[in-house]
């Protein structure tokens, strides 16, 4: 997920108590990046989504706390250091072993391999392990990426917590 992919891809700014739910935003424990989550963040919210943004660098087990204590409706990991793939298997492992997020929506997206664009059978190997969507910057845009998330359905809770300091 790019920046340099269409910006814009909503028009609607929901109200800060008109929240649809709230999203984790973080990357894979070796990347590094920020620039991608802050590009997330907003656009998440623009949706209409409360966002946690744990930033760069999240180990796995600080992001399964994190979803543990608040139950977010969705997780988003980005990835910009081209080993997504890799480091994704191994976190959607450890988010899936955590019985209260087994059905907790998870996707991926960024730069997944060093290679450049996924394969069919790499994005199938991802889609396997658990992710429910895989978004790779080489063949998604964030037009697709907003469609998926504005598809969710709206929170049925009120967040408990609203920032996460990892």
């Amino acid at each position: 997920m790019s920046a340099g992919l269409t910006h814009g891809a909503t028009s609607t700014v929901s109200a800060a108590g008109d929240r649809r739910g709230t999203v984790v935003v973080t990357t894979v424990a070796s990347d590094s990046h920020t620039w991608n989550l802050v590009f997330l963040q907003l656009l998440i919210e623009e949706l209409g989504y409360q966002v946690i943004n744990l930033g760069p660098c999240v180990p796995d087990q600080v992001l399964v706390d994190a979803c543990r204590e608040t139950a977010p409706d969705l997780v988003v990991i980005s990835s910009v250091n081209g080993h997504g793939h890799q480091d994704g298997l191994r976190v959607i492992d450890a988010l899936r072993a955590c019985g209260e997020l087994t059905s907790t929506p998870v996707v991926i997206g960024g730069k997944l391999g060093v290679a450049g664009q996924q394969s069919d059978a790499a994005i199938g190997e991802l889609i396997s392990a658990g992710f429910d969507a895989v978004f790779d910057d080489a063949s998604t845009t964030t037009g697709e990426f907003s469609r998926f998330v504005g598809a969710l359905p709206a929170a049925t809770r009120a967040p408990e917590r609203t920032e996460v300091v990892a």
